[in-house]
């Protein structure tokens, strides 16, 4: 059995709980280089934590870090949560993961993406008391979100999963028996900590292989240890000409044969009536408003999700 690392620091004044999470993905690796380098400043004494606590996690899936892959058994980000009788080694890792985040106030969990683009930041849904996702710390996100270096801010995440969700039990048939035909398969880890009380954050640093990407989550750790009063250093100016999206739904793939119009990047702007792919049987899927299509998945099997569309939002501004 692999061990799992976390290295925690506590000052002697009070303040806020921080987790700092890297490699949830095996093949996401800014974040680990990131966290190494942080703990290397704070060895050296160029970082003093003031105040409060920091526990810094700079490889949650072992295994799948060691594979260089994005899953040891399986996607360790969907279904999260403890398990009486754990079989897969990501079980293992909930059953670690969880208790931990639950001992913290605020959760930065860095990620990377396949394809090239510009990083951003996913949000957890506004202020509400509804049954998916209640939540009472939007303000709260929102102000260090706009504030770790990034200009683009994402919410809606879970909504537009439970979206697709819906759809897929209405059609019925082998894709709404699977895994993610439950909502709940869409709980990870910022959606868990919210769940146990908490907020934050998933920040997506750039492309898996960019050079910068490390950089982007280096700068984000310092930025939210000085917003969040940690250390001793002013909080961080809100990042200009800030970009607010809500992700609106979530299209399947169908058919082996669905075929996307062109070659599409995460955040490609779409116009009304743009035609964004079209089913094996014809079938044009155009876009409906104009937005962007978000994680465009040519690889996608099936019954598995396709792609996603978001909207401008005025959840935040500069």
């Amino acid at each position: 059995m692999r061990a799992f690392e976390s290295v925690h620091f506590t000052a002697t004044a009070p303040g806020a709980r921080l987790i700092v999470t890297g490699a949830v993905h095996g093949n996401e690796t800014c974040g680990t280089v990131a966290i190494r380098r942080v703990l290397a400043d704070i060895e050296r004494g160029q970082l003093a934590l003031v105040a409060g606590a920091v526990t810094f996690v700079p490889v949650t899936n072992p295994l799948a870090y060691e594979r260089r892959q994005r899953e040891g058994d399986r996607n360790l980000n969907r279904g999260l949560a403890p398990t009486p009788s754990p079989r897969e080694f990501e079980d293992h890792v909930a059953n670690w993961l969880c208790p931990l985040l639950a001992q913290h106030d605020v959760l930065l969990d860095l990620h990377s993406f396949r394809s090239p683009g510009e990083p951003f930041v996913l949000i957890g849904p506004e202020d509400n008391a509804g049954s998916l996702e209640p939540f009472g710390h939007a303000a709260r996100e929102a102000a260090l979100a706009v504030r770790l270096g990034v200009r683009r801010v994402v919410d809606g995440w879970l909504g537009a999963y439970a979206g697709g969700v819906a759809r897929r039990r209405a059609r019925g048939g082998a894709a709404s028996r699977n895994a993610d035909a439950d909502a709940d398969f869409g709980v990870g880890t910022t959606e868990y900590m919210r769940r146990v009380g908490g907020w934050g954050m998933t920040l997506e640093c750039g492309q898996h292989d960019d050079p910068l990407a490390p950089e982007v989550a280096y700068q984000a750790i310092v930025r939210t240890l000085a917003h969040l009063g940690l250390i001793a250093t002013p909080n961080p100016p809100v990042a200009p000409q800030i970009e607010a999206l809500r992700l609106s739904h979530v299209v399947d793939k169908d058919d082996a044969e669905d075929r996307f119009s062109r070659a599409w990047a995460s955040f490609d702007p779409l116009h009304a009536g743009d035609l964004i792919a079209t089913r094996h049987d014809g079938t044009a899927l155009r876009a409906e408003f104009d937005g962007r299509i978000v994680f465009p998945n040519p690889g996608a099997e099936p019954g598995q999700e396709w792609f996603y569309v978001a909207r401008p939002s005025q959840r935040v501004a500069a």
